[in-house]
């Protein structure tokens, strides 16, 4: 009996953990207007629908949530942790993604405070191997002023923080010059993408990039 138990849970392999935990923080400040807005959360949607990266969130077990934020007070986390455990856990986490109603408007960018409250939500993912904030915006901090000590904090949490600079037209990228400045840890990196037009394609690329590094 002891004998055909081992061999029954050696055929089976390990089980399957945790890989990622990646958490999209969504810039939906008074910056972002409402097609704006329907283009982030678009691209999202459209994003997580492409079918390799369907594959590799499956692959690696990934957790994912959304949360929006803007002034020092306004942050929610308006789509908890959900496991990417088969390939229906993904379609239904990007059809409620496209949906998902703005949680603020018309007001500060506070990158700091979202960073915060994007760090506090790991708690409830303390199995996945690698945590990692992917935040997009358009504008610099200009409330609260708490971002470089909130990255110091995420980064002594263990985090990686990654970003989406949405510029505007022109040659200069002072958005991306920002983040990674002040915000993306020394493990992550900046992408940068004229206006929201080109967002989506930049989120999935972005993405892929993310977790195709872990899975090989």
């Amino acid at each position: 009996m002891l004998r055909a138990a081992l061999l029954a849970c050696l055929s089976t392999g390990p089980a399957l953990s945790c890989e990622t935990a990646l958490m999209l923080s969504i810039d939906v400040s008074g910056s972002i207007d409402a097609g704006e807005y329907q283009l982030q959360t678009g691209g999202l949607a459209a994003a997580l629908a492409d079918p390799e990266i369907a594959d590799a969130l499956v692959r690696g077990q990934v957790a994912l949530a959304v949360v929006q934020w803007s002034g020092t007070e306004e942050q929610a986390l308006v789509l908890p942790w959900q496991r990417m455990l088969a390939p229906d856990d993904v379609t239904r986490f990007a059809a409620r993604a496209a949906v998902v109603p703005r949680a603020f408007r018309g007001s500060d960018t506070a990158v700091g405070q979202g960073l915060r409250f994007a760090t506090a939500r790991f708690a409830a993912v303390p199995d996945c191997r690698r945590k990692v904030i992917d935040i997009s915006g358009d504008g610099q901090e200009n409330a609260g002023f708490t971002d470089a000590a909130a990255r110091g904090e995420a980064m002594a949490a263990g985090l990686t923080i990654n970003a989406i600079a949405i510029e505007e037209p022109g040659q200069a990228f002072p958005i991306s010059a920002y983040y990674r400045k002040r915000i993306v840890t020394p493990d992550g990196f900046v992408v940068s993408v004229r206006g929201l037009q080109d967002y989506p394609e930049t989120l999935r690329r972005k993405l892929l990039r993310e977790l195709t590094k872990t899975l090989g």
